[in-house]
Formats: structure tokens, C-alpha cells, sequence
């Protein structure tokens, strides 16, 4: 019969109150929120739920994954806690599922705020992006009834956050109305200036605030002017917004200056 191995001679000099005290000392270092922050921002970079491997090697991530485990028990309660859906459940079905039961709990189809106060018991919001390329696309295949005019407004959320990305800022009435010269698919500025319109006014203001929502929620770092503080990479963009046009700022006109003539130089 094989011999029980002895525990390592520096291991057996142990005093278990003092291993004990320690180890709680290096929980404390800590709290469980900062944790689930951690995870959470992690899952917002990457675009999806992290592995063990994926947290540790997150240059941004300063919790190692077994002082996750040490203050939830297990790697997958921790992201159950953050909000997160485990890898192995995150599929469409499951999310969707969820989403349902949200829906029914409510009485009305779930907002991503609605996500955000349950992010204890539901995925990310960043998550369903991910998988479904909009929250407005999961409720339909959730079977929730998406209004046709929220339908619209999200498609000209989605073309305004493709044009900030090009022209480094929030897109103005005038920048609109230029990159609908290079791109005839998009709504007309107009057209967006209508969705939001209100008696107070301010109707391209709320535009430009849904639009720098939208970044935020990608990652994309937006200063309170409206202009990008970091830069991503150019890529093509949803829902007839084309990313490979280059769009200049539109030019103030002088004060009291003529509009020029169409064939003039």
C-alpha cells in the first residue's frame, strides 16, 4: 500500500492561525466590488466574458484570478456576481433565454439600463452586442415587439458612432449632410433631426449625446466636447455607414460671406 506523502518540511512548520491571518490580509487588499469592476472592464476590452488565462494576461487586469477565486469560491460565480455569463453558457440561446425571463419579470422589453440594475442575475449588455450585434437585435430574436421608429433611431446611432470614429469628433448637423454626399445609404440629417425633435428644441444635442452613449459602451474614450481621446483603428461600419470614406470637418463660412455657386472653385 502506497505511503500518504508528508506535507514539504517548510509546510509542516506552519502555524495555521498565522496562514490564516495572512491570507485574509491579502483579501482585504481588495474589495469584492473592485473585483467585479475588474472583471467587468476586462469583459468590456475583450468584447466577451474572460477565461482564467485571458484575465491574468490583461495587462489593465491587476487581480489575479485566484484572488477571484479566493473571494468568490470559483472563477464562474465571480463572473456570475459581475454580471457575466460563464464561457461555456454564453450561448445565443441561453442569452436569449435570460433576456426572456428579464422581460417577463418586468412586463416590458428589458433596456440596457434594465441590464445594468440586474447584473447580478443577467449578462452584460456588451455581451449581447457581441453576440447579436445590438440589444434591439436580441429582443427581436427574444420575440419582444421592437417598435419600427426605435428600429430607425438605433440604425442612425449606429451610422453617427461610424462617422465620430472617422472625423475624430461628434458629428454636426453639416458633417451629417457631408457624409451623406459619399454615402447616399444613410438616413438624411433631417430625417435623425426628426426622430428626436421636441418642443424645447435641442433635437441634434440629444442625437450627438446617444451617439457618444454608443461609444462608451464600444470602449471609446469621448471627451465632454465631444472629441475622440483615443483614436481607434478605421473599420467598416454597420448599416450602410461606409468606415473607408474619409471625411473632412465641416468649414465654418465667414461672417457675411456669399455661398458659393456650384462650379466655382
Amino acid at each position: 500500500m502506497p505511503q500518504k506523502r508528508r506535507p514539504a518540511r517548510a509546510a509542516r512548520r506552519i502555524d495555521p492561525a498565522a496562514l490564516a491571518e495572512f491570507q485574509a490580509g491579502i483579501r482585504k487588499r481588495y474589495s469584492d466590488e473592485e473585483i467585479l469592476e475588474q472583471l467587468r472592464a476586462s469583459a468590456q476590452r475583450l468584447g466577451r466574458s474572460p477565461t482564467m488565462r485571458e484575465f491574468e494576461d490583461d495587462p489593465k487586469a491587476t487581480v489575479h484570478p485566484q484572488t477571484v477565486i479566493q473571494h468568490f469560491g470559483s472563477w464562474n460565480d465571480a463572473k456570475r456576481k459581475a454580471g457575466l455569463v460563464p464561457r461555456r453558457f454564453a450561448k445565443p440561446a441561453d442569452l436569449i433565454r435570460l433576456l426572456r425571463e428579464l422581460g417577463e419579470e418586468l412586463g416590458r422589453p428589458p433596456t440596457a439600463k434594465d441590464l445594468d440594475e440586474h447584473r447580478e442575475t443577467m449578462p452584460s449588455k456588451s455581451l449581447y452586442w457581441h453576440m447579436f450585434g445590438s440589444l434591439k437585435n436580441a429582443l427581436r430574436e427574444a420575440g419582444f415587439d421592437v417598435p419600427v421608429g426605435e428600429e430607425r433611431l438605433e440604425r442612425a446611432i449606429a451610422q453617427g458612432a461610424a462617422i465620430t470614429r472617422e472625423i475624430g469628433r461628434l458629428p454636426k448637423f453639416a458633417d451629417w449632410k457631408e457624409a451623406r454626399r459619399a454615402d447616399p445609404t444613410l438616413m438624411s440629417e433631417w430625417q435623425v433631426y426628426r426622430m428626436l425633435e421636441q418642443p424645447g428644441g435641442g433635437a441634434w444635442g440629444t442625437f450627438q449625446y446617444l451617439v457618444r452613449e454608443r461609444l462608451l459602451e464600444d470602449g471609446v474614450e469621448v471627451s465632454p466636447e465631444g472629441r475622440l481621446l483615443r483614436r481607434p483603428a478605421s473599420r467598416r461600419s454597420p448599416q450602410g455607414a461606409s468606415g473607408r470614406t474619409r471625411l473632412r470637418p465641416a468649414r465654418a463660412r465667414p461672417a457675411g460671406a456669399a455661398p458659393r455657386k456650384r462650379g466655382q472653385a
